[in-house]
């Protein structure tokens, strides 16, 4: 029997649940940047002071429009030509885990890094059309100051996504690490791109429990829009002998991740942005997609390896972040319903 509403509430849709996150994310974000004092241990720090000059591309690809800048991030938003016209940002930054990252010194001392890290969130924030969003990967020992620092910018969350993998680093002093955040903030939410039918995944009623009512829809039968913890084929982390590894690079996201963010916050011939290059996945992706991409590399060696895949290898799972499922349970057996008794003729 299809499930009734429950019209007993003053809900959007007419169901008994809340108005939304987004609403209160909204509201305490222009609270926060209008009245709040927030005062995070990266303020104690001065901010950077951006070189006064106008950045060149190191490399540059047309069909979309593709560019790769060497240099501090910092340094280059702040003169980026496009500021103010980026349609979305995605951010992967150093953790300061003291990883070799070819030039870059990834051990500031605490304060140094989250003030660092403000200032490249602001350099994004101001790089971003209106209608702009910005997501950030990061792990969990900074992914409050982002949040914070970002609602006292003004921004709304739209959501707070887990990326789960597994084969999480083995120790026994914790519990083994196997997600990092993946956090979604617009400038204006009633305005930002999104794209649900792109990435569209089949629901546990379809896939587990082949529910008649998924297929009975108008629209997209038997599908749904991820939720808000993403795992799966193709999701794991990239190490190893992995098909996307490129060797010289770490903590390498897998194509799947950004191919979600892109197809939902971007169209075609949209301007995707992303400070830290690393192996170049944001711009394989977004070109792939026919998105036009600006990437910034802080080491030249890194940078030329990343072109190298940007430009000649290419997007190798292209299409497979959408369509398929996530079900956690096998799909289960679907029992014949047994026929009616003929009709009596007494």
């Amino acid at each position: 029997m299809p499930e009734a509403k429950n019209v007993d509430f003053d809900r959007p849709g007419g169901y008994a649940m809340p108005k939304g996150a987004t609403q209160v994310q909204r509201r305490a974000a222009k609270d926060l940047a209008r009245d709040g004092v927030v005062k995070l241990l990266g303020d104690t720090v001065p901010a950077h002071v951006a070189k006064d000059e106008t950045p060149t591309p190191a490399f540059q690809a047309s069909d979309p429009d593709t560019r790769l800048f060497v240099g501090d991030c910092r340094d280059v938003l702040a003169r980026l030509p496009d500021r103010g016209n980026v349609d979305l940002v995605f951010a992967d930054p150093p953790f300061n885990w003291d990883v070799p990252y070819d030039e870059w010194r990834d051990g500031m001392p605490r304060a140094e890094f989250e003030r660092f890290t403000f200032d490249w969130l602001d350099g994004c924030v101001d790089a971003l059309a209106p209608h702009g969003s910005i997501w950030v990967n990061i792990p969990d020992d900074t992914a409050a100051e982002i949040v914070m620092h970002l609602k006292r910018r003004g921004l709304t969350m739209i959501n707070w996504c887990v990326w789960h993998f597994r084969f999480g680093q083995n120790r026994d002093s914790s519990f083994i690490m196997s997600k990092v955040h993946a956090l979604y903030f617009a400038k204006n939410p009633d305005e930002r791109i999104w794209n649900p039918k792109d990435v569209l995944e089949q629901s546990d009623r379809a896939s587990i429990y082949a529910d008649p009512r998924t297929q009975a829809k108008d629209e997209n039968k038997g599908m749904r829009v991820p939720m808000d913890v993403w795992y799966g084929p193709y999701w794991g982390r990239i190490q190893g002998n992995n098909t996307e590894r490129r060797h010289r690079h770490h903590n390498q996201l897998p194509e799947v991740y950004l191919e979600r963010v892109i197809r939902a916050c971007s169209n075609e011939g949209s301007l995707v942005l992303d400070p830290f290059c690393g192996s170049g996945t944001t711009s394989t992706v977004a070109r792939a997609w026919n998105r036009r991409s600006i990437t910034i590399e802080y080491g030249a060696g890194n940078a030329e390896s990343a072109w190298q895949r940007i430009t000649q290898i290419g997007m190798l799972r292209k299409g497979l972040s959408s369509g398929g499922t996530s079900a956690i349970a096998p799909a289960r057996a679907t029992k014949k319903r047994r026929p009616s008794a003929p009709a009596s003729d007494a």
